[in-house]
């Protein structure tokens, strides 16, 4: 089983959030044989919403193998790198189409972080 963790604009987790750390919710696919076994989505309660822990470290506390992003700085991607938590690009906005295109094998590992003035 692999546990996918995608940040997500909306509650009913159809679009990535376009800002990896400021997402208002995480998505969450356990995935067994190429299906999703079962699902959730959960508040981002990092520090960013002032709660505690960077979204990487919520993340991994969530159990993610693997988060589908669309960007993410750095420091994200190396904290996420040195928990051995892949990090994978999304193609699309689309949570659903991101999904398949994992199962797909579709997505490229995310190696390179945003050089924005603000963080994903």
């Amino acid at each position: 089983m692999v546990k996918i963790v995608i940040p997500v604009a909306d509650k009913e987790a159809n679009n990535l959030s376009a800002h990896f750390g400021r997402a208002p919710y995480f998505a969450w696919f356990q995935m067994e044989d190429g299906e999703a076994v079962d699902s959730g989505v959960t508040p981002n309660d990092s520090s960013h919403f002032g709660g505690r822990g960077l979204p990487p470290e919520r993340m991994m506390a969530m159990g993610a193998d693997v988060v589908i992003s669309s960007g993410m700085g750095q420091r994200a991607i190396q904290m996420f790198q040195s928990s051995t938590v892949a990090v994978l690009q999304a193609r699309s906005q689309d949570v659903a189409q991101s999904i398949e295109d994992f199962v797909e094998g579709r997505l490229a590992e995310l190696t390179e972080g945003c050089l924005h003035a603000h963080e994903h």
